[in-house]
């Protein structure tokens, strides 16, 4: 590689849909990745998102829950139901008027 050149190359363009898995991302940039999806999502008129944050001891699910608490277009979120990953993911309705 040269001295000059971007070891990243070009931002990956990722796909908007009504659901997010976050266990790719690094937990620090959870908080910004949640912001910036639910504000993509609000554009894209979804009503409803689920952000799957994965079972284990819950520190994913309170940063997710705590990010859409803060949101002022976020009508509500329960965890999902037994065909939407249970606790392991939270579903949020969103405000899209």
């Amino acid at each position: 590689m040269k001295e000059n050149e971007d070891p990243f190359g070009e931002p990956l363009e990722i796909e908007i849909t009504d659901s997010l898995d976050l266990h790719a991302f690094n937990p620090k940039d959870v908080p910004a990745v949640t912001v910036a999806y639910l504000e993509e999502a609000r554009k894209k008129k979804f009503k409803v998102v689920r952000l799957i944050h994965g079972k284990g001891i819950g520190v994913q699910r309170e940063i997710v829950r705590k990010v859409l608490s803060e949101t002022a277009f976020v009508k509500g979120f329960r965890s999902g139901d037994e065909f939407s990953g249970g606790w392991g993911a939270t579903v949020a309705e969103l405000n899209v008027d």
